[in-house]
Order: structure tokens, then C-alpha cells, then sequence
């Protein structure tokens, strides 16, 4: 049997349930798995990540205002996230994506957008830290520098929004997240800003 005749209508189907993607899109990444939909959602996902890639430079002063208050009232959310059209903002994909921020930020406390948003002091400071952590290892300069490093991607993925897990698939980041989004609705998006509440905290914690 070809792998043409390997692409069933019904596979056609759950791919499109599954990720969004057109018949035509879905039929090609089939092709492509030999009929595995494992496979095909991951041949549409760095598909869409291509084409995203090329939307991220594209102005987004469209959007929407995110919010989250816990249920205990103590934790609360605001997060805006800016698209290209207001016809996007209206769409339930980009509405989920607003909330699935909401919720990520008032579980994980991220405290920046992304690396580059880290302020040098405290990255400096976190070096420091790291670097008298392994000083006494006995390995190699080298191979320190290499510790030192993982460290600080580490300090990113637990304090960078961008970086961090998504809180409901271990296997993407929140950044991952953002490009799906964009490969879905077919517009640039920017997380412009978001601030998290909990009582009692200092601004500064």
C-alpha cells in the first residue's frame, strides 16, 4: 500500500481536531508520517513554527486585557497580550491563549517577560552564586563554566514567563505556547506586559 492510500479521511479528520490545521495541511503532513499522527503533528507544529517565525516582526496594537483572581481571592492576574486585528482578538483561540497566561503567571510567579528583561545586577549576582557553588568541585574550568551556565538556564526557565513549563504540557514552554498560538491565527502576537498580585507580598518579593 502507497502512502497516499495510507491517508484516511478519518485521520484527516482528529488531525484537524487536533491542531487546527487545514485539510490540505493535514493531508501533506500524513503524507509526510506515512499515516502516523504522532508524527504529523509534529511535522505541522515546526511547520507553523516556521511560519510564525516569520509574523514576529509584523506591528500587533490590537488585543486583549487578561484577568485572573484565584478562588481564595488572594492571588490575582493582569496580563495584556496584543495581536494585529481586532478580528483575532475576538477569536476563542486567542481568547484561551490570553487565560492559559492568566493562569500560568498566578501558578508560577514568573517574575520577568523574558531573559533579556532580567536586570544585569541580578544576573551578575546569580553568576557569583553559581560560581562559588562549583569552585570547589574540582572540575575542570571548563566544565564549571558549563555548570554555570545550565544553572542560569534554569534561573530563566523558573523566573522567565516566556521560559517557563506550560503548566499543562511538560514538553513546551510558554514561549512554544505563543508560537502555536501565532501559527493558529495567522497574526503576530506580543505579550506586552502582565503583573501578579498576592496578598500580603511586597512589591519587591
Amino acid at each position: 500500500m502507497n502512502i497516499e492510500a495510507q491517508v484516511k479521511a478519518k485521520d484527516v479528520y482528529q488531525l484537524r481536531k487536533q491542531t487546527g490545521a487545514g485539510v490540505m495541511d493535514c493531508k501533506k503532513a500524513l503524507k509526510e508520517s506515512g499515516g502516523d499522527l504522532e508524527k504529523a503533528c509534529e511535522v505541522l507544529r515546526k511547520k507553523g513554527i516556521e511560519t510564525a517565525a516569520k509574523k514576529q516582526d509584523r506591528q500587533a496594537s490590537d488585543g486583549l486585557v487578561g484577568s485572573y483572581i484565584h478562588m481564595d481571592g488572594k492571588t490575582g492576574v493582569l496580563v495584556e497580550v496584543n495581536c494585529e486585528t481586532d478580528f483575532v482578538a475576538r477569536t476563542e483561540e486567542f481568547k484561551s491563549f490570553v487565560k492559559e497566561l492568566t493562569l500560568q503567571i498566578a501558578a508560577q510567579a514568573p517574575r520577568w517577560m523574558a531573559p533579556e528583561d532580567v536586570p544585569e545586577e541580578i544576573l551578575a549576582k546569580e553568576r557569583d552564586i553559581y560560581g562559588e557553588q562549583v569552585k570547589d568541585s574540582g572540575k575542570p574550568e571548563p566544565v564549571q563554566k558549563k555548570i554555570v551556565e545550565g544553572k542560569i538556564k534554569k534561573f530563566y526557565q523558573e523566573n522567565c514567563l516566556l521560559e517557563q513549563e506550560y503548566i499543562r504540557d511538560s514538553s513546551k514552554s510558554v514561549r512554544d505556547l505563543l508560537v502555536e498560538t501565532i501559527a493558529k491565527v495567522g497574526e503576530n502576537i506580543v505579550v506586552r506586559r502582565f503583573a501578579r498580585f498576592r496578598l500580603g507580598e511586597d512589591d519587591n518579593e
